[in-house]
């Protein structure tokens, strides 16, 4: 499995902007990964050192269209942490 495939992603919330100070960020993935494989594709991709990775499961949510009612897809969430010495990820820097 290829780094690209594993992080699918990044979530751009108010909550995850308020954590990019701590050096956490997060990453919607691959529901099979773990947590190994996260941290590994992390790594190769933005070139840093992870520290923590923490995985949340989250449940689709219903939606109604009119009458008709439907599932958003379930998906897996990935909050990683860096180490203190390695640097911050652009991608978020440049969004605050």
């Amino acid at each position: 499995m290829f780094a690209e495939d594993i992080i699918i992603k990044p979530v751009l919330t108010e909550k995850g902007f308020a954590e990019v100070a701590d050096k956490k960020y997060a990453f919607i993935v691959k529901k099979d990964a773990n947590k190994t494989e996260i941290k590994i594709a992390v790594e190769k991709l933005f070139d840093v050192k992870v520290a923590n990775v923490n995985t949340v499961n989250c449940k689709g949510k219903l939606k109604r269209m009119g009458r008709h009612e439907g599932y958003t897809p379930d998906h897996k969430k990935a909050i990683v942490t860096l180490t203190e010495d390695s640097k911050a990820l652009e991608f978020f820097e440049s969004l605050t």
